[in-house]
């Protein structure tokens, strides 16, 4: 019961960090990813540059999970204080990130500041690469 909670809060979480989208509805789930349509970027703040259709990685468990806060912590431990809104950010940055984000560095330090944490360009990069070594290889 607890992980379908957490399923759903983590749902939650992502539908608000990109905002709302849907399901396209193609049924084709091989890769284990989930295709989400996303919105324009609605703010000059982050001009991520996301495209339309953008793959979502599974929500990581266990030691995946471990390993994708982890990096988070290292840029800064406050970030993964709500793990939940840690791993959605790290989703969506993913999402960012195989979707071609113009400045994926600003895009991730506007993804993660939060709480009253205001990140920087240079943080936005560490991100990237620790999220590239984990939750979101290149392909």
């Amino acid at each position: 019961m607890r992980i379908r909670t957490t399923a759903a809060v983590a749902a939650i979480l992502a539908v608000t960090v990109v905002g709302c989208s849907s399901d396209n509805g193609d049924g084709d789930n091989k890769t284990g990813t989930v295709k989400k349509t996303a919105p324009e970027a609605s703010s000059a703040a982050d001009s991520s540059g996301t495209a339309k259709d953008v793959d979502l990685p599974p929500e990581p468990t266990g030691a995946e999970r471990s390993a994708v806060l982890e990096v988070i912590h290292d840029v800064n431990g406050n970030l993964v204080h709500d793990e939940d809104k840690a791993i959605a950010a790290a989703r969506n940055q993913c999402a960012a990130l195989t979707g071609g984000a113009t400045d994926p560095d600003h895009s991730a330090a506007q993804r993660f500041s939060y709480g009253g944490i205001t990140l920087t360009d240079d943080d936005g990069s560490h991100l990237n690469f620790g999220l590239r070594k984990t939750l979101c290889p290149e392909s």
